[in-house]
């Protein structure tokens, strides 16, 4: 029986990346945070782990977020 991936997707190179990036939708879809908060966690993530979890700026991640978390407005801030 092969295990089925439950890892969401978000862009990220890394399982561990996708968790990391996952636990920030959850907090942002909870407390329905603004983009601004959101985009704001994504970069301190990245700037945090610039050699593991540097590609959390990079657009594809944030539009996956951006979607996922429902967020409305100005995507560019």
């Amino acid at each position: 029986m092969t295990a089925v991936n439950t890892v969401p997707y978000y862009g990220m190179f890394s399982d561990e990346g996708n968790m990391a990036v996952h636990g920030i939708v959850v907090v942002a879809k909870s407390a329905k945070l603004s983009w601004a908060d959101v985009y704001k966690s994504l970069n301190d993530l990245a700037r945090g782990n610039p050699d593991t979890l540097g590609e959390a700026m990079d657009t594809m991640v944030r539009e996956i977020v951006y979607d996922t978390v429902g967020c409305t407005g100005d995507f560019y801030i």
